[in-house]
């Protein structure tokens, strides 16, 4: 009736706001949905962007590096930039192809660098070195594999007339392509040597618990980097410049080194700061980043299933490592020459990664592979 106020209960009236509140602040499903969805595009393009390694800059190409270097154009029109040590290839007795490790370029071959000037004229060496693809001034090579590298390595002896055999020797990472070589064009060498040789974990032939125990001997960021380089390669690039987490330890500039490592170090020139830059001048991707994804990654052959290349002794194969190596663990490498007899393995006590710049090793080193000292 008009004029008769009706009583409202306080519980009613409690309810009543509750619900026009939660009413008025709640969003129609639909749009949630696509709110939803609109974040997660951005996330996923965010990290698309971050995971995508800028374009390289090639060598001679606008605003990339200027060409220096004497380059080969092999026949899928990549070039392959070189530089020769040691007397003439005229007149020499031995042609040795060498392979730089990573971070490194042509410039840095421990055999055309290291070795007594006596001993280069007496033995009559030639060394040729090479910027592996991507580093230095080659052109890099998306599609690069363990056998494309082999394959280039035999290219560059045919177009430089080395004749149809020639030694092969690698220091570090440059020694997983020594494997390749070993595997791939075995037919064209007449010996090979591998210089405290990065080892990938994940090759079939290691028996678990060894490589497990092994792995487990580098730095934690080393251990997360080669898990990443191996199990998720496309995010290589990201991990290594991403400030989250800390990437390799190599790549920062503090790998794990010896003792005698750290002597060495202080007792050699500080290295040109502008060889540094010239290894990976066309991008890190293409250089260091491919490197351990290659290095790392599942290789298309297991070289513990090698068969031995000379098995008339009419060339040998050699290992050399240092027992107190901080990135190339000893145990895997003395697994390796007990499961390939066929291999001269040579272990330098007390020494490091970086024993063959020691005075004298490099001689050492060569005259094993070229006249079978001991």
């Amino acid at each position: 009736m008009a004029g008769v106020s009706r009583k409202i209960s306080a519980a009613s009236a409690r309810s009543h706001t509750r619900k026009s509140r939660h009413n008025t602040s709640k969003l129609p499903s639909g749009m949630l949905k696509n709110i939803i969805l609109v974040l997660l595009i951005g996330l996923l393009s965010w990290g698309y962007q971050a995971a995508r390694p800028p374009p390289p800059k090639i060598c001679g190409s606008p605003g990339g590096p200027a060409i220096t270097a004497h380059r080969i154009k092999l026949r899928d029109g990549r070039h392959l930039a070189y530089k020769e040590h040691g007397v003439s290839k005229q007149v020499a007795k031995y042609k040795i192809i060498f392979f730089h490790g990573f971070g490194s370029t042509r410039h840095e071959a421990i055999i055309g660098t290291h070795m007594s000037p006596g001993s280069v004229e007496e033995l009559g060496v030639y060394v040729v070195s090479f910027d592996r693809p991507g580093y230095g001034e080659s052109d890099p090579n998306p599609k690069r594999t363990m056998k494309s590298l082999a394959l280039d390595v035999e290219e560059l002896a045919d177009q430089l007339e080395l004749g149809p055999k020639f030694y092969v020797v690698g220091y570090s990472m440059g020694g997983q392509a020594v494997w390749g070589c070993l595997k791939y064009i075995p037919h064209r060498l007449a010996g090979a040597t591998l210089i405290a040789p990065v080892i990938n974990y994940w090759w079939p032939g290691f028996p678990a618990n060894l490589s497990k125990e092994a792995y487990y001997q580098q730095f934690p960021q080393d251990q997360w980097a080669l898990r990443v380089a191996h199990y998720t390669p496309w995010l290589t690039y990201w991990w290594n410049t991403q400030k989250l987490f800390p990437a390799s330890s190599v790549i920062g500039g503090k790998p794990q080194l010896s003792r005698k490592d750290m002597e060495i170090i202080q007792q050699m020139p500080a290295r040109p700061r502008h060889l540094m830059l010239q290894a990976s001048q066309q991008g890190e991707f293409e250089s260091i980043h491919r490197d351990l994804m290659i290095g790392f990654g599942s290789w298309e052959f297991d070289p513990l299933e090698l068969e031995n290349p000379f098995p008339n002794n009419e060339g040998s194969v050699h290992i050399w490592q240092g027992d107190e190596d901080g990135l190339v663990p000893v145990m895997l490498q003395r697994y390796i020459a007990g499961k390939l007899s066929w291999i001269q393995y040579h272990e330098v006590p007390g020494a490091g990664h970086l024993f063959p710049i020691a005075d004298g090793m490099t001689d050492v080193i060569v005259k094993a592979l070229l006249l079978g000292e001991k």
